[in-house]
């Protein structure tokens, strides 16, 4: 899913071509993206990323990075001479993730972090100058990259432990999920999975999979409204997502067979299922509109229900999935719509079907721009 052409990557390495000097020292990349510029500084045995969506840290290890997560760097209590940041949109994620960096940073470090304009890039530049003051700053590729001086303790000592704990997970909806800044829909319910949840028929039974399960909560509404449900897997991409969709599920207590998933539905899944529910990502955590990323989805869910099995998907209504979803199972049907979005039935042809395409009066009418 990583775009060829990584402005923001590309411009957080521009200091080092002469306002910065490369460390001999140990670099952190928080929020790590894998691409050329990594190779035209540093060294596989020098660096250690830190990646939770899954796309970007198998791209990472397979240009032979060491990836490593938020608990591992805790735990092995290592400091580093330089600490790169590609700060996320999310401003409390992204303040979060300062104040990490500036606390993993070895003293006489600095941390250096790039934002494209579009993405909070003045008001991240103004949040590293408020906790640690800047060195200098540079803009180039709808881009601006900026970093400390060199730190030994002329940080903000008050703000950043405040800062530290502002994505830190916390209960929602009432206590009933726990959720943390910087993940899809982290403080709510979106409604395009209200609008699933509304139409989930009851009748669901065996083993299931949420692919793109976020938080959990279509997870738990599947479990909560369909007593025949034997087994649910949760395939997410986003680590963090992951992590609490496993404390939600844990407190439901209930009898299903559950599994969870760090992966690129993309990619592929290897295992059947009798059901599948999904309302897919269309975008990069950098922000690329990617409606082939659901595409897939529709492809993938296809390939790994049983015959008769049935998905049940959900989308903002603009998305091109008809000719996908026409082409994938033998019968398809708008089962609701509202407030820009579509909620698909999708049945798999069982084995003794004809393969041939279903008649025209049966499939929904498409007009232009895939509207009904």
């Amino acid at each position: 899913m990583a775009a060829q052409h990584d402005a923001p990557l590309e411009t957080l390495f521009l200091p080092f071509a002469g306002a910065l000097s490369w460390p001999a020292g140990p670099v952190l990349f928080l929020r790590a993206r894998d691409g050329w510029p990594l190779r035209e500084y540093a060294q596989p045995a020098q660096l250690v990323c830190e990646q939770s969506f899954r796309p970007f840290a198998d791209a990472l290890e397979a240009s032979g990075w060491t990836v490593r997560d938020e608990q591992q760097l805790a735990d092995a209590d290592t400091r580093y001479a330089v600490v790169l940041v590609l700060p996320p949109r999310q401003r409390e994620e992204a303040r979060a993730l300062f104040a990490r960096a500036l606390a993993l940073t070895a003293p006489g470090g600095i941390v250096v972090a790039c934002q494209h304009n579009n993405e909070g890039a003045r008001s991240g530049e103004g949040d590293l100058q408020q906790l640690a003051g800047l060195g200098g700053k540079m803009t180039k590729n709808h881009c601006r990259v900026y970093w400390t001086a060199p730190l030994d303790g002329q940080h903000d000592a008050a703000l950043a432990p405040r800062w530290a704990t502002l994505d830190a997970p916390r209960p929602i909806l009432g206590g009933r999920f726990q959720s943390r800044p910087g993940i899809f829909a982290w403080d709510r319910i979106d409604p395009a999975s209200a609008l699933l949840v509304e139409q989930l028929p009851a009748d669901l039974a065996g083993r299931g999979a949420d692919l793109g399960a976020g938080f959990g909560y279509l997870s738990a509404e599947v479990l909560a409204r369909c007593p025949g449900v034997t087994g649910l897997d949760l395939y997410e991409a986003e680590g963090r997502a992951l992590a609490l969709a496993r404390v939600n599920l844990a407190a439901l207590g209930k009898p299903a067979t559950l599994a969870y998933h760090w992966q690129d539905v993309t990619a592929g899944i290897e295992a059947q299922y009798d059901f599948i529910v999904t309302n897919p990502p269309f975008h990069t955590p950098s922000r690329a509109d990617r409606p082939d990323i659901g595409q897939r989805f529709i492809a993938v869910a296809a390939q790994a229900l049983r015959p008769g099995g049935r998905m049940w998907l959900v989308a903002n209504r603009h998305l091109p999935y008809e000719q996908i979803l026409n082409e994938s199972f033998g019968q398809v049907r708008v089962a609701a719509e509202r407030d820009g979005f579509k909620l698909i039935e999708a049945t798999k042809a069982s084995k003794s079907a004809t393969p041939a395409r279903p008649p025209r009066s049966t499939e929904p009418k498409w007009g232009r721009g895939g509207r009904p």
